[in-house]
């Protein structure tokens, strides 16, 4: 089934391709009530002429989208590009138009001249026309999408900062640094050796939110350096109320996802969730299906915390900019799930390099 953008191609060709010739008909004999075997056949010609000339302006103005040329001032590129429509053009002109009149007029035998001076204004016209769409109509299009990709990563790297802020707000909150600082004074007098891992995960976890604050994604594998300091910090603090199981596949690990988005996930089921001995609170971050998850049981805590979910729409948020698939929430009455995505490697530059 031909593709939506393919349908809207030919569609313009063929009204281009009737207007511009009824034009000419009307110009050569003043009316635009004429149609016969030989208007169908040059009609047809001029369709299949448009509808590669379409393509072939979508194939260049893509290629110099992506190349952007720098060494090239403005009016240097604008020439080359208008070279190289002049060029395609001329070659679309000859397969599509000439080329084919030709053989059929040679084929059926026809007694008929063309005349230099038709072929000569045929090709000038085509030019003008070519260079019109290219310049009117397929670079305009093109501009508006590169507009609309600044957007995109303008609206990305606001809710990336926005998860940075809301990370460090989160860290920052005189509750995790009470905590934080009253579990260390504790291990300082108990077990030196454990405070001193304690201070180096805690500012890892600082260092690591500072690090990545300007990416739009990083790895897997450095994602889950931030998760592991962070779950050291949190089991140092709760013990045995706290478990989690990690269970990633080694090709998952260089696959990226947002910043951030899983330690996110990790401190929501802490923050929201209560643990005891008899009840502990267990976490499992595993991959399945391209996706990372991170899967915690249902312990509604006996004084709730207010859910903004602030944090689960950022998230949303900055997969939708990216393109990327779908963030997957499930929820039932004993378990609460969310699956991340897994992005390609090539859709970002790790952290680490």
């Amino acid at each position: 089934m031909p593709s939506p953008r393919l349908l809207r191609t030919s569609v313009q060709a063929a009204l281009t391709a009737v207007v511009f010739y009824y034009t000419f008909v009307f110009i050569n004999q003043g009316t635009i009530w004429l149609f016969d075997r030989g208007i169908a056949l040059e009609l047809g010609l001029v369709f299949g002429y448009l509808l590669v000339i379409f393509w072939s302006n979508q194939r260049i103005a893509a290629f110099f989208e992506a190349h952007p040329l720098s060494r090239l001032v403005g009016w240097q590129r604008a020439l080359l590009e208008g070279l190289t429509v002049f060029t395609a053009n001329f070659v679309v002109s000859l397969l599509t138009i000439f080329l084919p009149y030709w053989l059929i007029i040679r084929g059926l035998r026809l007694q008929v001249n063309i005349e230099p001076a038709r072929v000569r204004m045929g090709f000038v016209v085509s030019n003008i026309i070519c260079l019109f769409f290219y310049y009117f109509v397929e670079r305009e299009r093109s501009r508006a999408r590169l507009r609309q990709e600044l957007l995109r990563a303008a609206q990305l790297q606001k809710e990336n900062f926005r998860a940075q802020l809301e990370l460090l707000k989160s860290q920052v909150d005189p509750h995790f640094l009470f905590n934080s600082l009253n579990v260390l004074n504790s291990l300082i007098a108990k077990d030196p050796q454990l405070a001193h891992q304690f201070l180096d995960q805690l500012a890892t976890v600082y260092r690591l939110t500072l690090d990545h604050s300007a990416q739009p994604v990083v790895s897997l594998q450095a994602e889950m350096q931030l998760v592991e300091a962070y779950l050291f910090l949190m089991q140092t603090r709760l013990g045995a109320n706290l478990q989690f199981e990690i269970e990633l596949k080694p090709e998952a690990l260089p696959k990226g996802l947002p910043p951030a988005a899983l330690q996110m996930l990790v401190e929501n089921a802490i923050k929201h969730n209560g643990s005891t001995r008899q009840k502990p609170l267990q976490v499992r971050i595993f991959t399945e299906d391209e996706a990372v998850v991170v899967e915690n049981n249902r312990q509604p805590r006996s004084s709730p915390v207010a859910s903004t979910k602030l944090g689960l729409n950022n998230i949303c948020s900055r997969y939708r900019y990216l393109g990327a698939p779908a963030v997957r929430i499930a929820e039932t009455p004993t378990t609460f799930r969310v699956a991340l995505p897994l992005l390609p490697p090539d859709r970002y530059e790790d952290a680490d390099n």
